[in-house]
């Protein structure tokens, strides 16, 4: 049977409709309650929460369907999602259960689940779930929630491997901290204060609504203009549940997760640690990292594979290869010998080690990366079909192939969390981008596009 809940960053939807319901959110519960049984004879799930208004109730739900399985639950309260990733593998809990809709707007919500390894469930495990989630469904699910008491000890745990991973302090390195008022909101700014840093913060005042809202790390203007306001040394935004992080240097340059893939993979190397296939350094990326990347980490004598988008699938590549870095554009970097997911306040870490160490700031560190023009264009669609049923758009693409041949790169793919078509376009010349771009866009919206 297809999955018809999970998506590529498990279950999301808005706040108190299907599949985000309350009915639907305890049978959640109560199927990973299910499979939790299989495993321990006194089973515990680690939750926790961003800091949308609908985190509590959703907890609270999925809570509620553990115990009907004789579950217990221990509550993080408002914590990260590798936050949970961590908790999940390094105490005796089976799952983890992560309450949020990374960046979308507060309206919004999802349910990601780990196993005890700290990686989400696997395929198999969804499948299971589904079924016995529709099964529950199809009998009928009376809605019961239960009250959660948050342990502040957990986050401890967690701040405290962080501040292990690194090896020196961070004594009058002036940051500022767009929060982006979600899970890093009380974390981030007593992180990098308790390391020795002074801290400027931004967005860091949740209201249960204003999450990701014009600020964080989709939303950098603020950041940027807050660190050439301070003179700060650099600036760091983090997403609403802050797995993924963004930067800004001293001058006002923006650095996303290919400079930061660069820079790492460069220190990395320096010291024979960046290992890949048959002990040759290489670098795991998506689809829709910049060619620039590729061709400075080519010169290097670094390899680099691309996978779709997603940090599941970046993550998969990695531990399929022996990959050590990896990581998405949108700022999602995996560091696989400190976490199991990407991290934003680990990545905030390793990227001022390597300042630190290289005695440089980020706009010398990202010199190298070469950027090509490149534009993402959105699409809202009523359905997906197949992109080899639509002539008019495969017509597009191949023009624009034959155009740019190896000097560009052309991506179309849908979105897994949102209706929407995501056309990517690379070149070496900005107005032929923007204009092939736009001519398949619009093939998609005659073909596909919403009323």
């Amino acid at each position: 049977m297809a999955k018809q809940l999970f998506g590529t960053d498990g279950v999301r939807g808005v706040a108190g409709e299907y599949p985000l319901d309350p009915g639907t959110v305890h049978a959640i519960g109560m199927a990973l309650g299910g499979i939790a049984r299989k495993l321990s004879e006194d089973p515990e799930v680690v939750i926790g929460i961003d800091t949308r208004e609908s985190g509590p109730w959703i907890a609270r739900q999925v809570a509620g369907g553990l115990a009907r399985n004789g579950v217990r639950s221990r509550f993080a309260g408002v914590t990260t999602t590798p936050g949970i990733a961590f908790l999940t593998k390094t105490h005796a809990f089976v799952a983890g259960v992560m309450i949020s809709a990374s960046h979308n707007p507060f309206r919004d919500n999802g349910i990601k689940i780990f196993g005890h390894s700290g990686y989400k469930l696997p395929d198999t495990s969804e499948h299971e779930m589904e079924r016995d989630i529709f099964a529950l469904l199809e009998h009928g699910v009376e809605p019961r929630e239960i009250e959660l008491v948050q342990d502040p000890g957990l986050d401890q745990h967690y701040t405290a491997h962080l501040e292990s991973t690194l090896s020196r302090p961070l004594v009058g390195l002036k940051i500022v901290v767009d929060c982006g008022n979600g899970s890093a909101s009380a974390l981030a700014p007593q992180l990098f204060e308790s390391l020795g840093a002074r801290v400027v913060p931004l967005c860091c005042e949740p209201d249960g609504r204003n999450i990701n809202l014009g600020c964080g790390a989709l939303h950098v203007e603020a950041l940027r203009s807050k660190v050439l306001e301070t003179g700060a040394e650099m600036g760091v935004a983090f997403d609403g549940d802050a797995d993924r992080a963004m930067f800004v240097s001293r001058s006002g340059r923006i650095v996303n997760g290919d400079g930061v893939l660069l820079m790492a993979a460069r220190w990395l190397h320096r010291y024979r640690r960046l290992t890949g296939p048959d002990g040759k350094p290489v670098v795991v990326a998506t689809v829709m990292s910049n060619l620039g990347l590729e061709r400075a980490l080519k010169a290097l004598g670094i390899g680099m594979i691309r996978t779709p988008v997603g940090d599941k699938y970046v993550l998969e590549e990695m531990l399929r290869t022996g990959a050590v870095l990896g990581g998405e554009q949108s700022g999602h970097v995996i560091f696989l010998e400190h976490a199991t997911t990407g991290d934003g306040l680990l990545t905030a870490l390793r990227v001022i080690e390597v300042m630190l160490e290289e005695n440089a700031g980020l706009d010398e560190l990202s010199a190298a990366l070469v950027v090509y023009p490149q534009r993402l264009v959105n699409v809202r669609v009523r359905n997906r079909r197949p992109l080899d049923e639509l002539p008019a758009v495969t017509d597009e693409i191949r023009a624009a192939e034959a155009a740019f041949g190896d000097a560009g790169r052309i991506v179309v793919r849908f979105s897994g969390t949102e209706p929407l078509a995501r056309v990517m376009v690379e070149g070496p010349e900005e107005e032929r981008v923007d204009e092939f771009a736009s001519r398949i866009a619009g093939a998609i919206e005659r073909e596909l596009g919403s009323a």
